[in-house]
């Protein structure tokens, strides 16, 4: 059956509570829900620093930084100036140890060249029970120096490798729509696959040998066929 190879890799690292398309962006009010406010959050390739917005509407306090390259095409779009901004060698994050209850990283890791240093410097900035979330390309066409894609039980290994934990990765929008929206010149209409369900992944929901399956089943599915993954690690309480 179609993702029984991933589940069999990556067990309850594939959650079973639902199996409904993800956004990174939804990772940000469970966080919340286990923190008291004024938590340190660092958004790693932080752009135009458009998460600023959304951490604030859930902790007005909270002390967040945004990491990015010195010149990138997202980097030079930015105009705000309300919140800290550093740059970093694309490796070295420029904070102390243990300092950084969160890192958030959406769609930032198929971008890099380096990811094992990054990832190393990633735990190491993580305070004991840290979380480190986000999303990424598995499958997407080329876009903005992109240089590579991961597949869940890869990004698993590589995340692994510093002695963070894995605790979930979920499906985001299927390949298909992301090709089907390149191709149409990325239409306004396409945006709404990102936050619903991509029709691929809404196919795979009436596919007659995923009947009867549970969410691990229908997760473990639409993995496979993901543009995108979201994903939830942790560092490890001390």
């Amino acid at each position: 059956m179609l993702g029984d190879e991933l589940i069999a890799l990556l067990g309850d690292r594939i959650p079973d509570d639902h199996a409904r398309q993800w956004l990174a962006d939804r990772w940000v009010p469970r966080f919340y829900a286990t923190r008291p406010g004024g938590a340190r959050v660092v958004d790693l390739g932080c752009g135009i620093g458009e998460s600023l917005d959304l951490f604030r509407a859930h902790d007005p306090a909270v002390r967040w930084v945004g990491v990015d390259l010195e010149d990138s095409p997202e980097v030079r779009e930015r105009t705000r100036g309300d919140a800290e901004f550093l740059t970093f060698d694309g490796a070295a994050i420029p904070l102390p140890d243990a300092s950084v209850d969160l890192v958030y990283s959406k769609q930032v890791f198929e971008h890099v060249e380096r990811p094992r240093p990054l990832l190393a410097d990633v735990a190491r900035v993580l305070r004991p029970g840290g979380w480190f979330c986000g999303s990424l390309s598995q499958m997407e066409p080329y876009h903005s120096l992109s240089v590579g894609g991961y597949t869940p039980s890869g990004w698993t290994t590589v995340v692994e490798e510093t002695g963070l934990r894995v605790v979930e990765l979920r499906p985001g929008i299927d390949a298909a729509a992301l090709l089907v929206r390149r191709l149409l010149g990325m239409p306004a209409f396409a945006d709404r696959w990102f936050a619903g369900t991509s029709p691929l992944h809404r196919a795979l929901r009436r596919h007659p040998r995923l009947r009867g399956g549970g969410p691990r089943v229908h997760n473990a599915a639409r993995l496979m066929v993901s543009g995108q993954f979201a994903f939830l690690a942790r560092r490890p309480e001390d």
